[in-house]
């Protein structure tokens, strides 16, 4: 990875900041902040850095707090960070359901050969508008200077190298020792998962429950050394699992040997694991309290594509 400031704002030149965007929209947006960002550096193509940075936004929505849009892309001609922040009193409209309008739009543009740098901007960003007033005071102030003075009173660097934590997502989904059978099954199946927590009534993670396992669970352990299965017409082994899936506790069920991490071990250290170990879900952990889960597809579109 590249030398970089361990300050965000070092990478933010005035020239490159817009207050009260004209943009009502993500794409009005990205152009407005890529024209600026042309202007002042030489050697770049605005139709390629907007048909990138468009392209991955019309993807996922890169809204990554209320109020707060990070619209990025890597690029072969990039050889440094660059940015380009402008700020909207209205708000711009980046379809990001259940997210309000965003008022702070900050463009990153990163080298296509340094896959970190955008996830070690981000984790420094996630510090820098960690006090949801961050997006409302930047968006009211008048002019590019003010707004670099903020971020000039702002002591967070940028991590040294990223953490568990700084590429981690939330656990959206998890289950309790207490839930069923049933749960897990109807769980995994409407979100489309392959693998949940599963906690106690403290929030301790106590086990996994996956696919396989149910595939294991309901399978006796007799039949996986059969070669002929034909005589298995009608899938019986989990016509009789269905039956009792209402009161089979997934403390019964679930896999009690799984991988954790710290949340403050390196992120290249999860490469190893998910190859040494040929998981695909990593529960991150503080103690025995989850606070995030790395999973193997997020982990490869954040480092190689995101």
């Amino acid at each position: 990875m590249n030398n970089y400031s361990p300050h965000f704002y070092n990478f933010l030149a005035e020239g490159n900041i817009i207050c009260n965007l004209e943009a009502g929209n993500s794409v009005d947006a990205i152009e407005e902040l890529t024209r600026r960002l042309v202007k002042n550096t030489g050697g770049l193509d605005s139709g390629e850095i907007i048909d990138a940075v468009v392209t991955r936004e019309k993807v996922v929505p890169t809204v990554v707090a209320p109020g707060l849009a990070v619209p990025h892309a890597r690029m072969d001609k990039v050889s440094n960070l660059l940015v380009a922040l402008g700020t909207s009193r209205s708000g711009v409209n980046f379809n990001s359901p259940g997210m309000p309008p965003v008022n702070v739009t900050v463009l990153l543009l990163t080298p296509k050969d340094d896959p970190g740098v955008h996830l070690q901007v981000l984790a420094a960003l996630a510090k820098d508008f960690r006090d949801p007033e961050t997006v409302r005071k930047l968006a009211a102030m008048e002019s590019p200077k003010e707004i670099l003075n903020f971020f000039n009173s702002n002591s967070n660097e940028m991590p040294e190298y990223l953490r568990a934590k700084d590429i981690m997502s939330p656990p959206q989904f998890s289950l309790l020792e207490s839930d069923t059978l049933h749960d897990a099954i109807e769980t995994l199946a409407a979100k489309r998962l392959m693998e949940i927590p599963v906690l106690d009534e403290e929030g301790d993670l106590r086990g996994i429950i996956g696919m396989e396992d149910i595939l294991k669970f309901s399978l006796p352990e007799h039949i996986l050394w059969m070669d002929d299965l034909r005589p298995i017409l009608r899938f019986q082994p989990f016509a009789e699992m269905l039956r009792d899936d209402q009161e089979t506790k997934l403390a019964d069920v679930m896999r009690e040997e799984f991988v954790t991490v710290p949340d403050d071990i390196p992120a290249i250290q999860l490469a190893k694991i998910f190859l040494m170990e040929k998981v695909r879900f990593i529960p991150v952990v503080q103690g025995r309290q989850l606070v995030g889960v790395v999973s193997l597809h997020n982990f490869i579109t954040k480092l190689f594509w995101a």
